[in-house]
């Protein structure tokens, strides 16, 4: 609400209640009458409230009946208030309207979380459709062995390993003949990535860019090198794709799915990590085309399961 009224101009102005003619009211006192009244006719003084607002103030002569609600408006009227503590979803009663869209936090926690799995089937569905989409994947650590210090590419919609080869050493021939490569095969192909917010480092596509060990890998793409960019919507990493669709959270309240942070038998990684890059990048082909399917299992404990009352608009009656 505004600090201030500011008068009319034009209108004599009262500045004490005492002074307002008799039959000067303002819309509030109109309205609280038997019957109610509602101003009929512009308004004829204004009366200072509060020490710094003006009230517009008129004639009850000229005033008409207010239009009353009627006993099934009134029920109407009563039943929308109502609902509005009432969850759409799963019926629950709060204590404070719920606004817009009526859903009770943990029933919005569980439909966010459901958007995501459903935008991730989307989005795998995407690439299986598209037959330039791939997987790059790299594995670049310098203390393992030499045949974990690799890269491949691979197609999504069939598997196919497109390009395999070591992985080279920084600033090393063999490195700028792989970089050379990618740049040719992976131009105009929606590229997709293993690691996202989980590592490690070494599995970032940009980590062939770098000196071995110069630690965590920026974000931003590589004018020479666009292919060598993650945290991007247009490059979604298939870690991402996955934790959408398998909806594990590290809180209840959490809206935002993710990478369980501790691997344990309980939570496999459903696809492999190896010293055979080429392999790896089957395997997370193969977990794509599972979750276009639909067949790749959900974490037991996703929110919108959990919670037994569906994943969209509410059963109950609105």
């Amino acid at each position: 609400m505004p600090r201030s009224i500011p008068p009319l101009p034009g209108l004599t102005r009262y500045t004490r209640w005492d002074q307002v003619p008799d039959g000067l009211h303002t819309k509030t006192q109109l309205g609280r009458m038997d019957p109610p009244l509602k101003p009929g006719a512009d308004p004829v003084g204004q009366v200072l409230y509060n020490g710094n607002s003006y009230a517009p103030l008129y004639d009850v002569d000229t005033a008409v009946p207010k239009r009353t609600v009627s006993p099934a408006q009134r029920a109407v009227l009563d039943r929308a208030r109502e609902l509005q503590y009432r969850c759409r979803r799963c019926g629950a009663e709060e204590t404070e309207p719920l606004g817009k869209g009526r859903f009770c936090d943990p029933c919005r926690y569980a439909m966010t979380l459901w958007g995501q799995h459903n935008q991730a089937q989307t989005l795998a569905r995407e690439l299986l459709a598209d037959p330039a989409a791939v997987l790059l994947v790299v594995d670049v650590e310098p203390d393992s062995f030499p045949e974990a210090q690799g890269v491949a590419v691979v197609a999504v919609h069939d598997g196919q390993v497109l390009y395999a080869a070591p992985a080279g050493e920084y600033g090393s021939p063999e490195r700028g003949a792989v970089l050379d490569q990618l740049d040719s095969l992976l131009a105009d192909r929606r590229v997709v990535e293993e690691p996202d917010f989980m590592g490690p480092h070494r599995r970032y596509p940009q980590a062939l860019l770098r000196p071995a060990n110069s630690g965590p890998v920026a974000s931003g793409r590589d004018p020479l090198h666009p292919w060598a960019v993650h945290h991007s919507v247009a490059n979604a990493s298939v870690t991402r794709i996955w934790a959408g669709w398998f909806g594990w959270t590290d809180r209840h309240s959490s809206t935002t799915a993710c990478a369980p942070w501790e691997w344990s038998g309980d939570l496999p990684m459903p696809w492999t990590r190896s010293l055979d890059v080429a392999a790896d990048g089957q395997s997370m082909a193969a977990v794509l085309h599972r979750i276009a399917d639909g067949t790749e299992p959900v974490w037991e404990r996703a929110a919108w399961t959990l919670d037994g009352y569906g994943v969209g608009l509410p059963e109950v009656s609105a």
